[in-house]
C-alpha cells in the first residue's frame, strides 16, 4: 500500500495554527505527514506526530526524515494525546491539530475494508493490532442494537429495514456482500450509494471515533500553552456538532448584572463594577472561567479550487480556537 494523502484546508489551518518560528506542536492525525511537513517548513521548531495506522506512519516516516530530530513519531490514538505528549517532552505546546475521520489512502486500499466501492474483507479498524472489526459487529450484534447503531452513527432513516436483512443474510465476511444486501434493503436508489451510512455507522462504532474525538479535545486542551492554538477539521455532522459544543462549553462566559455579581463574586470586583465574566453555580459562585476563546467565528470551508482538484475536501471544515489563561 502507497500511503498518499492530500491534506486538506491547508494554507487556511497554518493561518489559524500562527506558527511561529521555534514553536512546538502536535499533529494528533499524522497520517501521510502533509500537515507536518507544511508545519515544519513554516519554521515550526518540533512536532510530536501521532497516527493509529501502522502504515501511514511508515510514509510519514519517510516523507519527513528530512527533519530528522525536529519530528517525533509514535503510534497511538489523539484521544491519548496528553499522555504520548508527556512521555515524549511535549508540554505547553503553541498548536495541535486534529483531522478526524477517515482518510483517503484507507478508503482506497480494500484490504483495509473501509468501502463498498472496493470488494475486501469486512475490518475497517483505523489500527489493526486491536479492537473488534466490522465483521464481528455486523454477525454479532442483535437486531435491535445493529439498527440502533446504523441510526446512532449513519443517521440512517432506514435503519431498521437494514438491520433486518442483514441479520437474516448473516454471516458477512466481505464490503460487496454487505453492500449488496444494504442496497437491496434500501430499494429505490438515491443521490448516495445505498450503503454510504450504513459503511459509515460500522466504521465509526469500530474505532469510537466520536468518543475519542471528546478525549482528544480534553487532551488537547491540557497540552496547550496559554496563547497555544487548537485546529481541529471534521468531515460530517456528528463530528462538527462535538467540536462546536465543546467549543461553546470551553468559550461560555455568563455576564451578571453588577448587583448580582457583587454578591456572587465579591473577590472578583470591587463595588459598582459594571459586568464581568462570572456564571452562578450556587455553593459553587466564581470558580469557573472560560479556557478557549474562538478564533473562526464559523467553520472554515474548502473554495471551489480545492473542491475540484480535490473533491473529499467538500465536507470538511476547519474550526479554531485559543488557550486562553
Amino acid at each position: 500500500m502507497i500511503f498518499q494523502h492530500r491534506p486538506v484546508l491547508l494554507n487556511e489551518t497554518l493561518t489559524g495554527l500562527a506558527v511561529q518560528p521555534g514553536a512546538t506542536f502536535i499533529d494528533g492525525t499524522l497520517g501521510g505527514g502533509g500537515h507536518t511537513a507544511a508545519l515544519l517548513e513554516r519554521g515550526a521548531g518540533r512536532v510530536l506526530g501521532i497516527d493509529q495506522d501502522a502504515t501511514a506512519l511508515a510514509a510519514a516516516r519517510i516523507r519527513l526524515a528530512p527533519w530528522g530530530e525536529r519530528v517525533t513519531l509514535v503510534q497511538g490514538n489523539f484521544r491519548e494525546l496528553g499522555r504520548l505528549a508527556a512521555a515524549h517532552g511535549f508540554a505547553a505546546v503553541q498548536g495541535v491539530l486534529l483531522d478526524v475521520g477517515v482518510s483517503s489512502p484507507q478508503l482506497d486500499t480494500a484490504e483495509r475494508g473501509f468501502s463498498f466501492m472496493h470488494d475486501g474483507p469486512l475490518d475497517m479498524r483505523m489500527n489493526q493490532n486491536t479492537g473488534s472489526t466490522a465483521a464481528e459487529l455486523v454477525n454479532t450484534l442483535d437486531e435491535v442494537a445493529l439498527a440502533d447503531l446504523i441510526f446512532r452513527y449513519g443517521e440512517e432513516r432506514l435503519s431498521r429495514r437494514i438491520a433486518r436483512r442483514i441479520v437474516a443474510g448473516r454471516p458477512f465476511h466481505t464490503t460487496a456482500a454487505l453492500a449488496e444486501t444494504i442496497k437491496r434493503a434500501v430499494g429505490k436508489p438515491g443521490p448516495i450509494h445505498p450503503a454510504t451510512r450504513t459503511f459509515q455507522a460500522l466504521r465509526i462504532a469500530v474505532n469510537d471515533e466520536l468518543g475519542a474525538l471528546e478525549d482528544g479535545l480534553r487532551s488537547a486542551l491540557s497540552v496547550l500553552a496559554v496563547g497555544g492554538r487548537l485546529a481541529v477539521i471534521s468531515f460530517h455532522s456528528l463530528e462538527d456538532r462535538i467540536v462546536k459544543q465543546w467549543l461553546q462549553r470551553e468559550t461560555a462566559v455568563c455576564l451578571l448584572p453588577p448587583r448580582l455579581f457583587a454578591e456572587q463574586c465579591p473577590h472578583l470586583a470591587p463595588p459598582g463594577a459594571g459586568h464581568r465574566p462570572c456564571i452562578y453555580l450556587g455553593p459553587r459562585a466564581c470558580d469557573y472561567a472560560p479556557t478557549m476563546a474562538v478564533v473562526t467565528a464559523k467553520p472554515v470551508v474548502a473554495g471551489a479550487d480545492e473542491v475540484a482538484a480535490n473533491p473529499r475536501s467538500r465536507s470538511a471544515k476547519l474550526r479554531v480556537a485559543e488557550r486562553i489563561g
